[in-house]
């Protein structure tokens, strides 16, 4: 039987007598498992309304990097609510949630179910985590539906601070991570694809401390520190040149000085360096190390340099991709293949530690750039409505396949191994 391609996901939703009718509970799922997969789909359906609420709520109400407290108390209500044993706060981060729930059918696999839920400063959820964590919550109540009928235990991970600061890799090293299978968690895009090439990246803090003076009297006593800052960004732009195309850098002023008539003592830039290849990455920020130094020695300055929340590049395991894709061709979404426009991620981190897979499905025309107001607007459309309960069917589903076959467990630790 052909199954009909929808241009966009928002063609997934009909109206027959004035009654929703979605794609996800009247197409045949993917084989196996296809019973239970149709089950989950009209359990997330079901709970349509909870799961978009959550997602318009946490976008109206962004929260930055580790303090995502009104986000993460509405996510482990919700989970509370679906019989999940929730542990809020999780580990060392007051906004991090660990959430379980066993299958009643014996021991099996424990499959991690991952959520972001952090905003970008100065503009809200222009990367849509607000749809990341309302579609893990709802794979998570789907999966629920399933309990009497799955081995193992199904664990959700509320991540905070994936913008800035690496929350994922704080919560390995404080140990949530332990004993999973596999972590699935999708994000919002302008195109759908199954497998992600994120950079490997670092966040850099530099400060120049310097001496303060009279701009005009005895400006010669002072130490400029802006000059050094101002230095530093001349021989990044400069550097450029010599970087290869899937390389980055790229940066902001904190401070710069308080009036113009006071040499700076101080002064304050948040940078980021990227690159596709981890050995790449450690020639680059040994690198950049020398230019914050240089600037310094030229301005008679000093200067500290703090490198924090190290993303890592993604081992993209094929055999959790296989399934999802599967899954997500039985709805009629094509994969569209590599994104080349590539950002970074701490789900990258995860992947060097369990079978991971990190799919993007479009909530967004083609074209629409990240991190900007047009696809924060665009991530409580209706068709990021609807994206975001495919991608809670998708994950849950794919969960499902990793549940009750024990051989492609297997073969997802093997493809893990093969990466190594």
């Amino acid at each position: 039987m052909a199954r009909p391609k929808p241009d966009r996901l928002a063609t997934n939703i009909a109206v027959r007598s004035g009654e929703r009718v979605s794609a996800l509970t009247t197409l045949p799922p993917a084989a196996p498992f296809a019973e239970p997969k149709l089950r989950i789909a009209e359990t997330i359906e079901a709970a349509r309304a909870e799961i978009l609420e959550l997602s318009h709520q946490i976008h109206a109400d962004p929260e930055p990097a580790f303090e995502e407290h009104r986000a993460a108390a509405r996510i482990a209500d919700l989970l509370g609510v679906h019989g999940y044993e929730v542990e809020h706060p999780a580990g060392s981060l007051k906004t991090a949630i660990r959430a379980t729930r066993r299958g009643l059918v014996g021991d099996g696999p424990r499959i991690g179910i991952l959520a972001e839920y952090d905003a970008l400063p100065g503009l809200g959820h222009g990367c849509g985590h607000n749809t990341m964590a309302a579609s893990g919550v709802g794979a998570a109540i789907g999966l629920a539906a399933m309990a009497d009928r799955l081995p193992g235990e199904i664990v959700f991970l509320g991540t905070p601070a994936e913008e800035y600061g690496s929350g994922k890799q704080i919560m390995i090293d404080d140990g949530l991570f332990e004993g999973l299978d596999a972590a699935l968690l999708y994000h919002p895009c302008d195109r759908s694809h199954v497998e992600t090439y994120p950079l490997a990246s670092e966040d850099v803090e530099v400060v120049y401390r310097g001496l303060q003076s009279h701009a005009s009297a005895d400006p010669w006593r002072g130490k400029n520190a802006l000059d050094a800052l101002i230095l530093l960004f001349t021989s990044v732009g400069l550097w450029r040149q010599q970087l290869r195309p899937t390389a980055r850098v790229h940066g902001i002023i904190r401070e710069g000085g308080t009036a113009a008539n006071i040499i700076p003592h101080r002064s304050a830039a948040w940078f980021m360096i990227r690159s596709e290849d981890e050995g790449e990455y450690e020639l680059m920020r040994d690198r950049f190390r020398q230019l914050c130094e240089a600037a310094a020695l030229a301005t008679d300055t000093t200067v500290t340099i703090e490198y924090t929340g190290r993303a890592r590049t993604m081992r993209n395991n094929r055999v959790l991709a296989d399934r999802f894709r599967a899954n997500m061709t039985a709805y009629g979404i094509e994969d569209m293949g590599d994104d080349p426009n590539a950002g970074s991620t701490d789900m990258a981190n995860v992947s060097w530690i369990c079978p991971t897979i990190h799919p993007d499905l479009a909530i967004a025309p083609e074209g629409t750039p990240g991190h900007s107001i047009l696809f924060r607007d665009a991530a409580v459309t209706p068709e990021a409505d609807e994206t975001t309960l495919l991608a809670a069917t998708l994950i849950a589903q794919t969960a499902v396949d990793l549940f009750l076959d024990p051989d492609l467990v297997a073969a997802a630790w093997r493809a893990f191994h093969e990466s190594d």
